[in-house]
């Protein structure tokens, strides 16, 4: 199973999963949230305000890419 990113940035979420029906959801932390199935296998995990929680992330992961993609 491939996992999907998502990001809304209406709503500044970011989801990250994979297939599977939700049948519970488990708030780990303020903002973050993790999705189970019926077996209680994760398949997904949602966090709120992405960009707040992710910012001392997204601008080294960005410059990554970059690099990479200049190779």
């Amino acid at each position: 199973m491939s996992l999907k990113v998502h990001y809304d940035e209406e709503v500044d979420v970011l989801y990250l999963a994979r297939e599977g029906q939700e049948e519970q959801v488990i708030e780990v932390h303020p903002g973050i949230n993790l999705e189970l199935d019926s077996k209680g296998d994760l398949i997904g995990v949602e966090i709120l305000r992405a960009s707040l929680l992710l910012k001392g992330v997204i601008e080294p992961l960005r410059d990554k890419a970059i690099r990479q993609d200049s190779r």
